[in-house]
C-alpha cells in the first residue's frame, strides 16, 4: 500500500454548490421580473417554448434551464442576463449592459418631457 501524497484542497469558500447557486439565481431573476403567478409561467413558456411543467420548475427554483433555453431567457429578460453575467464574474459586462438600458430609458423620458412641454425633440445631424 502506498501512502497518500499530494495536496488536498478544502472548500474554504463560502460559495454554494455551483448548480444550486445557478438554479437559485435563475429562480430569483425570473420571480423578480415576472412574479410567481400563472402569467409568469405563460410568459416563460412563450419566451422559451418549454412545457408548463418545465417553466413552473424554473420559477419555483427546483430546476434551472440549460443551453438554448437559457439563451432564450437571456434574450428576453434583462434580469436573467444580469444574473448570468454576475455568476460568470463579469460584473463589468453587466454594468455595460445595464448602461444601455438606462440610456434608452433616459431617451424615452426626455422625449416624454419634450412632448409635455410642447417642444419638438432636437434633431441630430
Amino acid at each position: 500500500m502506498f501512502p497518500k501524497t499530494g495536496n488536498t484542497f478544502q472548500n474554504t469558500g463560502k460559495k454554494l454548490n455551483p448548480q444550486i447557486e445557478y438554479r437559485e439565481a435563475i429562480w430569483v431573476a425570473l420571480t423578480t421580473e415576472l412574479g410567481g403567478t400563472h402569467q409568469a409561467t405563460k410568459t416563460t413558456m412563450r419566451w422559451t417554448g418549454v412545457s408548463e411543467r418545465t417553466a413552473r420548475n424554473w420559477i419555483s427554483g427546483s430546476h434551472a434551464p440549460a443551453g438554448e433555453h437559457l439563451i432564450e431567457l437571456m434574450r428576453n429578460s434583462d434580469t436573467v442576463l444580469s444574473a448570468v453575467l454576475i455568476l460568470a464574474g463579469r460584473r463589468e459586462a453587466n454594468a455595460l449592459a445595464r448602461l444601455d438600458v438606462v440610456r434608452a430609458e433616459l431617451r424615452a423620458m426626455l422625449k416624454a418631457i419634450d412632448m409635455i412641454e410642447g417642444q419638438e425633440p432636437p434633431r441630430r445631424e
